[in-house]
């Protein structure tokens, strides 16, 4: 996996044979995640990866940031979501 930039966040699925459920991997403050699917899981990224972002790693920052960092790619992160290997993505 490439470098991660202060815009750029990752969440993986492992998947966890004693528990039978799919559990996150993600550098996002906050993010913890159990399904029994992938669809599941990615309901859960969904809802709540991007307000969990803002919440944990961008507003405690706002007040310390010029404005013209404020208004940059900071304020829009990307995700990078990883399925498992061998799982399909759904349309």
């Amino acid at each position: 996996m490439k470098a991660k930039s202060d815009s750029t966040y990752f969440i993986r699925a492992l998947w966890d044979d004693e528990a039978k459920v799919y559990v996150s991997e993600s550098d996002i403050k906050g993010l913890h995640i159990e399904a029994e699917t992938l669809e599941d899981f990615e309901a859960v990224i969904f809802e709540h990866a991007r307000e969990l972002i803002f919440d944990n790693h961008i507003k405690p920052n706002l007040g310390r940031q010029s404005l013209e960092s404020l208004f940059s790619a900071k304020l829009f992160p990307g995700i990078i979501w990883q399925r498992p290997d061998g799982a399909a993505a759904t349309v």
